[in-house]
C-alpha cells in the first residue's frame, strides 16, 4: 500500500493449525491403507503379476492422497507450492540434492562398515541393477516418497510451520508421522474384507515388524526427512522426496537385495549392521544441516517467486532459519 504498512499476517488459530496437521496424516494413513487393501485385489482381478502387480497398489496410493491435498489447498486458496513444491529445474534440483546427500552419507557409513568387515559386496549384475533402480524408484516413489513427502513434510509440516517453530514443528510432524503406519494397517483391516482381500495384521508396525525398533527407526528417518525438506530454499519438498527415495533404494540393495532380486549381491556379519542405517541417517541430517546454512549464506532464491502465496513465502522462508534437526525411517513396505 502506498504510503501506509502492511497489516501482518494473523497468526492461524491453534485448532485449525491443529486440524490441519492431523489431516495430513490422516489423509496418508487412509492412502496407504485403501491402496494396500484395494490394490492387490485389483492386481488379482485383472490378473496382472510382477512389477504392474506391485505398481497398482503404490498408484492407489498416490491417486488417494495427492488429489485430496490439492483439495485443501484450494480450500484456502492454496497450491502446492505453498507445501513446498516448485518448477521442473528447481525441483530437479532439489530432488538431487536428496539423493546425493543420503546416498553420500550411506556410502560413507556403510564404506566404513565393508572396511570394519562388516559387510561384503559381490560383483554387482549390472543389467539386474539397472532393472531393480528403475522399477523400485517407481513403485517407491508412488507408494511411499511422493505421497507420504506431501502429507507430512508438506502438509503437516506447513501447517505447524504456520504458527510454530521449526523445532516444534518438526517434532510434531515427525509424531504424525510415526502414528500413520499403525492407523494405516486399521483402514487396512476394514477395507481388505469387502474388496474380497485379507489384511495384515492390526498394529504399530506392519508386517510384524517389532514395534519398538520400528518406532526408533522411523523417528530418526522422520527427523531426518524433516532436515532434508529444509535444506534448500526452491522446491524444498522435492529435497525430502529424494533422500525418501535414496533411503528405500539404499536399504533394500543392501539388506533386502536377495529377496527384492536387487543385482548386487550383499552378505551381512551379524543382524545388528543393520544398527549403521540410523548411524548414517544421522550423518545425512547433519549433511543436509551444513547445505542448509551454505544457501542462507549465498542468498540463493532469497526472494519467493511472485506467483506464491503470502503463506507460502512464510513457511518457505521460515525453514531456512530452522536449528539442526534429525528424524528416522526404515525400509518397511
Amino acid at each position: 500500500m502506498a504510503g501506509g504498512s502492511q497489516r501482518p499476517t494473523p497468526t492461524p488459530s491453534l485448532s485449525g493449525v491443529l486440524g490441519r496437521a492431523l489431516g495430513g496424516g490422516l489423509v496418508m494413513a487412509v492412502a496407504l491403507g485403501v491402496g494396500t487393501a484395494v490394490g492387490p485385489a485389483l492386481a488379482d482381478a485383472v490378473g496382472v503379476t510382477g512389477f504392474v502387480a506391485r505398481l497398482v497398489p503404490a498408484a492407489l496410493v498416490s491417486a488417494v492422497a495427492l488429489p485430496l491435498v490439492v483439495l485443501a489447498l484450494r480450500r484456502r486458496g492454496g497450491t502446492l507450492e505453498d507445501i513446498g513444491f516448485g518448477g521442473p529445474g528447481e525441483s530437479l534440483r532439489a530432488l538431487l540434492v536428496g539423493v546425493g546427500v543420503t546416498v553420500g552419507s550411506a556410502a560413507l557409513v556403510l564404506g566404513a562398515g565393508t572396511a570394519a568387515g562388516l559387510l561384503s559386496w559381490s560383483r554387482p549384475d549390472l543389467p539386474e541393477l539397472a532393472g531393480f533402480l528403475v522399477t523400485n524408484g517407481v513403485v517407491a516413489l508412488l507408494l511411499e516418497a511422493l505421497p507420504e513427502e506431501t502429507t507430512l513434510r508438506g502438509r503437516t509440516w506447513t501447517a505447524l510451520r504456520g504458527r510454530f517453530g521449526g523445532l516444534v514443528s518438526a517434532l510434531g510432524t515427525t509424531a504424525v508421522f510415526l502414528v500413520v503406519p499403525g492407523l494405516s494397517t486399521v483402514v487396512e483391516a476394514g477395507v481388505a474384507p469387502l474388496v474380497g482381500g485379507t489384511a495384515g495384521p492390526v498394529g504399530l508396525a506392519p508386517g510384524g515388524q517389532n514395534p519398538v525398533d520400528y518406532l526408533i527407526l522411523l523417528t530418526v528417518f522422520g527427523l531426518m526427512l524433516v532436515t532434508a525438506r529444509t535444506a534448500v530454499r526452491r522446491a524444498p519438498l522435492c529435497t525430502g522426496i529424494g533422500a525418501h527415495l535414496a533411503f528405500l533404494t539404499v536399504n533394500r540393495i543392501v539388506f533386502e537385495g536377495d529377496e527384492r532380486g536387487a543385482g548386487w549381491p550383499v552378505e551381512v556379519s551379524s543382524p545388528d549392521v543393520e544398527l549403521l542405517v540410523p548411524v548414517y541417517l544421522l550423518v545425512a541430517m547433519a549433511a543436509f544441516a551444513v547445505w542448509r546454512r551454505i544457501e542462507r549464506r549465498r542468498g540463493d532464491g532469497g526472494t519467493a517467486p511472485a506467483s506464491v502465496s503470502t503463506t507460502s513465502t512464510t513457511s518457505t522462508t521460515s525453514t531456512t532459519s530452522t536449528t539442526s534437526l534429525s528424524r528416522p525411517a526404515a525400509s518397511t513396505r
